[in-house]
């Protein structure tokens, strides 16, 4: 059975290609963000990478970031080669994946024994508000909801794919950030110069009415506006990190093989169940 698409792969390219273009240059801030995060990660890892690998939808981009990687496009297939790499950050494409578990176990092969795997995305938390004013506009304007915004996933969801992708020692963490604009159309504007547009595959493919948005943009300003008149906009960047396989590793005792005591350890004295200990 084939599974539903999230993504057309065709209309995300052109966004990007798009914001590439963008007469003001592309919004690129949130990309420095997630390569900052990465980086600190790596300083805390305190290891010497000799061979990274970088996915990412911009590679041109992130080839400026981290000089010396190689540069992957998020295909569906990646261009990577098994056990290649020490180190592969897959950088702010993820939420876009058709296949996500597929693109981190792509990643995985491609890793050496305890190779790090890293990788930015959107979470669920980001564009909260934009979301609920489409909702009230499309209501309002429209008689009915439709696919505008990726659905992104919730952090423990998305840490929990680390370990189906075979991962060891996984982790999760969130990066909230909000960014001020000046109105929701300048927002609009900004997603554009991103390449983050509507790219769903079951995305209504009809023009969208001028009022939908001029709709959008009041409900958006009516609950989120700051008394200046500027507009919230959250974002949650979602930071996962795994490891390939190694048997130089940590690894869980098995329950029951403990040979100290929790008692002794902790230095008291360990009484029976309804032993009040008095």
């Amino acid at each position: 059975m084939n599974r539903p698409r999230l993504t057309d792969r065709t209309a995300l390219l052109r966004a990007r290609r798009r914001a590439e273009r963008a007469p003001g240059g592309m919004a690129d801030f949130l990309h420095r963000a997630a390569a900052a995060e990465v980086e600190e990660r790596l300083e805390l890892v305190n290891r010497s990478f000799t061979a990274p690998a970088v996915v990412s939808g911009f590679p041109d981009l992130w080839a400026g970031l981290f000089p010396g990687a190689a540069q992957v496009t998020d295909d569906e297939i990646l261009s990577l080669e098994p056990g290649a790499h020490d180190l592969v950050v897959h950088a702010l494409a993820l939420h876009w994946a058709n296949d996500p578990v597929g693109q981190m176990v792509q990643a995985r092969l491609a890793l050496r024994p305890d190779g790090l795997f890293l990788a930015c995305l959107f979470g669920g938390g980001t564009l909260g508000e934009l979301r609920g004013a489409l909702a009230a506009a499309e209501m309002a304007e429209l008689d009915g909801l439709s696919p505008r915004v990726a659905p992104m996933g919730e952090i423990r969801d998305l840490g929990a794919l680390l370990q189906r992708a075979g991962f060891a020692l996984p982790v999760a963490d969130s990066v909230p950030l909000t960014v001020s604009y000046r109105t929701p159309l300048h927002l609009m504007r900004d997603l554009r110069a991103m390449g983050e547009t509507n790219a769903l595959a079951a995305r209504h493919r009809a023009p969208v009415p001028r009022r939908l948005f001029t709709r959008m943009a009041a409900e958006y300003s009516a609950v989120h506006a700051a008394p200046d008149g500027r507009i919230p906009a959250s974002f949650e960047l979602i930071v996962l990190t795994g490891w390939a396989p190694a048997a130089t590793q940590p690894k869980p005792l098995r329950p029951g093989s403990a040979t100290t005591r929790l008692a002794d350890a902790l230095g008291t004295t360990e009484h029976g169940a309804g032993d009040s200990g008095d």
